[in-house]
């Protein structure tokens, strides 16, 4: 199947331990059936292959997250990134402009997008295969478009809701509700109306003709070019509000919106992570530590405590949903970020001075570059590798220490898990100072 996976967010809801380059889908809570921890975007195409082992992935996201996507998923998945927010048309659009002209995927095929991030059992992807199957050229059938429709466990004021002609299985869908107060949402319930889960299959075709008549362009080229002078629109106003010819398939697997610490701690196999204890008198608690640094709790109920580079939270787990704005005043980059080639901690921020821990994977590298307004210090502290500076490479072990005055163009080559603290020096010390060179050279 054709799969396209939307993968958004701002980093805030599971904050410290999510930031702006870092969205709650990253972060590696969870636990797989080896007993490492794994992320929600890990679980979730690990549960795909099992459903499809030749499912062709493309994940539609933006440019923050592509180096974290590299990091966990590797080339496993393709990835289509946004220049800029346009809303959720355009991104799909995009995604299937990107299928069709550079994966060759034909206008018959059918495509299903869903989001990156759900917490569901195997059955939920199983069901994902079978709504490609009903959009297919296969089923003479086929509406123009076909939803899954999530069998609602209680009247909730946090969704959407699809209104079937019937209980059937597959049914057509006879309207939409938006998202009503809890009593509202009951008398939905009594009629048979089911959660909208945002997920939708159709032709490749059908979406890039109805994408023709409401964007401007001709080709995955053309769109990606000019993507910020498209209109931004949901595809729900766009398409779904505007489609006579829906039908709906009823899922009654597991399904979570763990959008929050007080949802998210309900799925974590373990109540703590990292340097912790807590004593008897704890209740219904979760505290997670990704410091190298001990957390000791006493006495806590119902509460979520977290703590990274990022910052620390401490939250009742029901008032933990209301983090959003104080989040947003929190100043400052994010203290840690997952790469393509590892990922790097900010240890120390002095005035004219930054100290970073890196830590680069087996078979990677920095990107070749130089800095105009800082000095770099390397001290290598685990792991063998090379560097390059100005041309000349030589091997590093630890206990080394490299030195790159400004204008030197430098990079790091790990030859095994490699780990090095960086200590930037200058009077102007901005992540836009940087220069990128060609490689290899």
């Amino acid at each position: 199947m054709n799969l396209i996976l939307l993968s958004g967010g701002s980093g805030q809801r599971l904050w410290p331990l999510s930031n702006n380059i870092r969205s709650k889908q990253f972060v590696p809570l969870l636990k797989n059936d080896r007993g490492e921890h794994e992320s929600m975007v890990q679980r979730v195409y690990r549960q795909i292959m099992a459903a499809d082992p030749q499912a062709n992935i493309v994940v539609a996201t933006g440019k923050r997250q592509v180096s974290t996507i590299k990091n966990q998923l590797g080339d496993k998945v393709s990835v289509c990134v946004e220049p800029c927010r346009r809303d959720t048309f355009p991104a799909i659009v995009l995604a299937c402009a990107y299928l069709a002209d550079v994966k060759g995927v034909g206008p018959r095929e059918p495509v299903v997008v869903c989001p990156v991030d759900p917490y569901v059992d195997d059955s939920y992807f199983a069901a994902v295969r079978r709504m490609a199957e009903l959009a297919g050229p296969g089923n003479p059938d086929a509406a123009h478009l076909t939803l899954m429709g999530i069998e609602p466990t209680y009247p909730s004021a946090k969704f959407g809701y699809i209104i079937p002609a019937g209980k059937d299985p597959v049914s057509r869908v006879v309207s939409f509700k938006e998202k009503p107060d809890e009593q509202t949402a009951a008398g939905y319930i009594a009629r048979g109306a089911l959660w909208n889960g945002g997920v939708f299959a159709f032709q490749l075709g059908y979406l890039l003709k109805a994408a023709h008549k409401q964007l401007d362009f001709r080709h995955f080229a053309d769109l990606q070019a000019n993507y910020a002078l498209q209109k931004r629109i949901s595809f729900d106003y766009a398409v779904a509000e505007k489609e006579p010819d829906i039908a709906v398939m009823r899922y009654a697997g597991e399904w979570k919106d763990v959008g929050t610490w007080n949802t998210f701690c309900e799925v974590m196999s373990d109540p703590t992570i990292g340097k912790v204890q807590m004593d008897e008198t704890c209740r219904n608690s979760n505290v997670i530590n990704q410091l190298n640094i001990p957390i000791i709790c006493m006495g806590l109920q119902d509460m979520v405590v977290a703590a990274s580079s990022d910052g620390i939270l401490v939250s009742d787990k029901g008032r933990s949903s209301h983090i959003k704005p104080y989040v947003e005043q929190v100043e400052g980059e994010a203290r840690f970020a997952e790469k393509s080639w590892g990922s790097f901690t900010v240890l120390d921020v002095q005035p004219e001075a930054t100290t970073i821990r890196i830590a680069l994977n087996s078979g990677h590298r920095l990107t070749y570059h130089s800095h105009e307004h800082r000095d770099e210090v390397w001290t290598i502290v685990s792991g063998l590798g090379r560097t390059v500076i100005d041309g000349v490479e030589r091997p590093v072990h630890p206990g080394d220490v490299v030195a790159m005055p400004a204008g030197v163009r430098h990079t790091l080559i790990a030859d095994s898990p490699l780990q090095a603290v960086e200590v930037q020096i200058g009077a102007e010390i901005d992540v836009a100072d940087k220069q990128k060179y060609d490689w290899p050279l």
